[in-house]
């Protein structure tokens, strides 16, 4: 039996894996992506996910990948039920206090649905490609680190005020600062034990840690409450989420039995991407219909 009751959010299909290749006209690769946010919508799904990327993997094409903060905003008018997030944003992207203000605007166009992804980002090819400098782990994650703070500031305070090493914010007036109390709901991703985890306890509504492996997650979420109980936070306020690519060959009682040892592990959110969903929705009913009341 499971041992912890599990929330469930799936990805759309939004190009980065190669997943609308076979549908021509973008118009209509747009709206095969809006068509599972309302599928998701309509079922028990928590929430849908896309992802901050530009180029296609595992190798950059001339293919379509749309932009993660525009999809959100759209997705955020084309459902009314579903919370909506970014697994994760690149803090390499969006200058900080910008990326705060611009999450603040969607979690008012969503109503208080939005869950706000963010990373240190790792896609050296479009770093580069896009005309963003490439910096190796130490700069990203410092810059990483004090973006949190400063994300955190612009929900959290009026006037808020930081000077660090990377960046430096002057007062800055965010309003609306968005809708869900205390403020948007914040997820940072990555697994780095010294300085993601700990932002984790200090700054986090939730993690997503372990790409769906029990042994990881577990040891990944041990480093994460070892942080909470240092700083005194509340471990279990913190949702611990991780990835799961859905096996489309195995039977849901396969994947219950996958999803058991995630959640053994410690894990109470699993985020879900169903390859070839774009075109056949099946897929997503049936674990909709047959795995994911299994956890409720």
């Amino acid at each position: 039996m499971h041992l912890i009751m599990i929330n469930f959010g799936v990805f759309v299909p939004q190009g980065w894996k190669m997943d609308l290749v076979e549908i021509a006209d973008p118009v209509e690769q747009y709206e095969a992506m809006t068509d599972v946010a309302r599928a998701a919508d309509a079922g028990p799904w928590d929430s849908v996910w896309v992802y901050d990327h530009f180029h296609t993997v595992p190798e950059p094409t001339v293919n379509t990948t749309f932009e993660a903060w525009t999809v959100t905003s759209t997705l955020a008018r084309d459902t009314s039920r579903v919370n909506i997030g970014q697994m994760v944003g690149c803090n390499g992207y969006r200058q900080p206090s910008l990326y705060a203000k611009i999450a603040s605007t969607v979690d008012v166009a969503s109503r208080g649905r939005l869950y706000a992804g963010l990373g240190a980002g790792w896609y050296e090819h479009e770093w580069k490609a896009y005309g963003y400098e490439w910096k190796e782990v130490p700069q990203r994650m410092g810059e990483f680190r004090e973006a949190v703070e400063i994300v955190h500031k612009m929900w959290t305070e009026e006037r808020p005020v930081f000077t660090g090493k990377h960046y430096s914010i002057d007062g800055p007036i965010n309003e609306p600062k968005g809708v869900r109390k205390p403020h948007p709901s914040f997820w940072l991703g990555g697994g780095g034990e010294k300085v993601t985890l700990k932002l984790v306890a200090q700054y986090a509504d939730a993690c997503n840690v372990g790409g769906g492996d029990p042994e990881v997650i577990r040891h990944k979420l041990a480093v994460l409450k070892d942080h909470c109980d240092r700083l005194d936070r509340d471990y279990d306020r913190i949702i611990k989420s991780t990835g799961l690519e859905l096996d489309l060959a195995a039977s849901s009682a396969g994947t219950i039995a996958r999803i058991e040892k995630i959640a053994e592990a410690g894990a109470d959110y699993v985020i879900v991407y169903i390859p070839r969903v774009a075109y056949d929705h099946e897929p997503m009913h049936r674990f909709a219909q047959e795995v994911i009341p299994h956890f409720a």
